[in-house]
Formats: structure tokens, C-alpha cells, sequence
């Protein structure tokens, strides 16, 4: 990057046109392919999917599963964490499920998570601190699975594993979801996580329906 105040400036300038100049190549392909695409994107949302992945700006979800515009529900933050303090994500799903009538929700973590790191690191971390904690609870609830594991890097992302696993069982512990499956059939939660070393996704084959009933044993919520 360049460094004098003018090269910044022009840069700035530069990476900020860049995203209009996409956006407008983006738009007349679009048409291109399907005239009437712009009539039925404005015609309103039925996406099948929730997505709930991480922050980093490295896993755009549409572009690595192939979605459209349309078909996924998108909602990310930091290590991909569903909080039940946190009205974001709760007011995402509640939505999502009671409004939209999602049929999948995806909790999508990432080999190498920053965040899961972060949660590892005996640091202040400031702000941070409440946030990571859930990580840390995660650690705390498998530590002697995760303790038996030597190599570093293959216990970070053993954690990344669980911490997806850990999400999924916040999901359904909401209101949302279990009277929607109560009543419908879906939607039903997936675990999944993202390799960057070789771009596929990884299903940790989470079983949604022995997960529901095992929850539902203290958190049941469909009477």
C-alpha cells in the first residue's frame, strides 16, 4: 500500500471506485442472463437457508456454496457464535424461522478462526472479553478431550469443531425453532466448517433430531 497522503488518498479513491465498477459489471450481467432478475429480486425474499457464519472476510457465503441472491438468510459475527443474550442473532433467527420459513439453518465455522485463537490467548482482550468467554465455555465443557490433543494447531481447530457443534445446540434450544419444527417438520440445523486450504466445506454430520431431543429434555419450549 502506498504511504504519502497522496498515494493513500489515491488509493482510497482507487479500491472504493473498484466496488462500483463491480457492482455496475455485476448488474448488466445479471440482466444479461435473466432480463426479469431485478422484477423478481424486488418481489420479496423465500430463502430456504439461514447462514450463520463468521466475520472473516475471507468466506463470502454465496460465493463458496454457489447460492444466488435470495436463497440464503445471511447473519455473521465474530466465531460464528449464537449468544441467547445477543438480540441480533435472536431477532435473526426468530425471523428467519417464524417469518421467512427457513428450512435449513447452517452454522458454517473456519479452520484457523482468529476469534477461536483470540478465546485460547491468556489476554485482556477488552471488549472482547464477554464475547470470547463463549468460546472459552466451549473449551471448558470438552477440556478433556481437548487437553489429550498435543499439536496445537489440530486443538484449535478440534475446538472450531465443537465451538459449530456447541452454536447448533443454541439454535435449538430457541423457541423458534422447536415449535416450528414441532409444527412443520424444519427447519432443521446443520454444522459445517471451511477449509481454507482446500476450499471445501466439511459437514461435521451433526444429528439435528437426537440433538433436538436431548435438548428438550431441559429445554423444551413447544408447550
Amino acid at each position: 500500500m502506498a504511504s504519502s497522503p497522496a498515494e493513500v488518498s489515491e488509493y482510497l479513491r482507487d479500491t472504493h471506485d473498484r466496488i462500483f465498477e463491480n457492482n455496475r459489471a455485476w448488474a448488466a450481467e445479471m440482466l444479461h442472463r435473466d432480463p426479469s432478475f431485478f422484477e423478481r429480486l424486488s418481489a420479496g425474499q423465500s430463502p430456504d437457508y439461514l447462514w450463520i457464519g463468521c466475520s472473516d472476510s475471507r468466506i463470502p457465503a454465496e460465493a463458496i456454496t454457489g447460492l444466488e441472491p435470495g436463497e440464503a438468510f445471511i447473519h455473521r459475527n465474530i466465531a460464528n457464535l449464537v449468544c441467547n443474550t445477543d438480540l441480533n442473532i435472536m431477532s435473526v433467527i426468530n425471523y428467519a424461522v417464524r417469518h421467512l420459513g427457513v428450512k435449513h439453518i447452517i452454522v458454517c465455522g473456519h479452520y484457523g478462526c482468529g476469534g477461536v485463537k483470540a478465546a485460547m490467548t491468556p489476554k485482556d482482550m477488552g471488549l472482547l472479553n464477554p464475547w470470547l468467554r463463549n468460546i472459552r465455555d466451549v473449551y471448558r465443557l470438552h477440556e478433556r478431550e481437548l487437553d489429550a490433543i498435543a499439536d496445537e494447531e489440530a486443538r484449535y481447530n478440534r475446538l472450531v469443531e465443537l465451538n459449530v457443534e456447541e452454536q447448533c445446540r443454541n439454535i435449538v434450544k430457541t423457541a423458534a425453532l422447536q415449535q416450528s419444527y414441532a409444527k412443520n417438520q424444519y427447519p432443521v440445523v446443520h454444522g459445517w466448517v471451511f477449509d481454507f486450504h482446500d476450499g471445501l466445506l466439511k459437514d461435521l454430520k451433526i444429528d439435528f433430531k437426537d440433538m433436538l431431543r436431548n435438548v428438550q429434555k431441559l429445554y423444551n419450549l413447544t408447550d
